[in-house]
């Protein structure tokens, strides 16, 4: 029996987050571990806006019929990987390294919110199925 007709969207979109999110924590924890390392360039994991297109929340999302009709589901959630992108040197230490602890531990800080977050609202659905099915109806 498969069980893709028991959970919506909202159940993949929310699990996709959290992948995402964990990527996002291991490219930090990444930054923070060669904090010392000479010429290190932090690296940043940037999802958001395919995320967006892939929800079909973009403007550019359009259907292929009609270009002033939006598509409700423009693109693929399973393809969203996310891009991880350089940043260039920009401190002024002898050792080129641009790693900045509390830029670093902001980040860290922010992606455990949003994970959480995630995380919370995936409970909340897993709670209401249970509910469903509990009370035999």
């Amino acid at each position: 029996m498969s069980l893709g007709g028991i959970f919506d969207r909202t159940v993949g979109v929310l699990s996709k987050v959290m992948d995402l999110r964990h990527r996002n924590q291991q490219v930090i924890a990444s930054n923070l571990a060669n904090i010392d390392t000479p010429g290190y360039a932090p690296s940043r994991l940037s999802f958001e806006k395919d995320l967006q297109q892939a929800l079909g929340r973009s403007p550019l999302a359009t259907t292929a019929r009609h270009a002033g009709h939006f598509s409700v589901g423009a693109g693929d959630l399973q393809s969203v990987e996310g891009r991880i992108q350089r940043q260039a040197f920009n401190s002024g230490l002898g050792d080129q390294n641009s790693v900045d602890l509390d830029q670093e531990m902001v980040a860290q800080a922010e992606n455990q919110i949003f994970y959480e977050a995630a995380t919370q609202m995936l409970n909340k659905k897993l709670g209401l199925l249970k509910y469903v099915i509990q009370s035999d109806r």
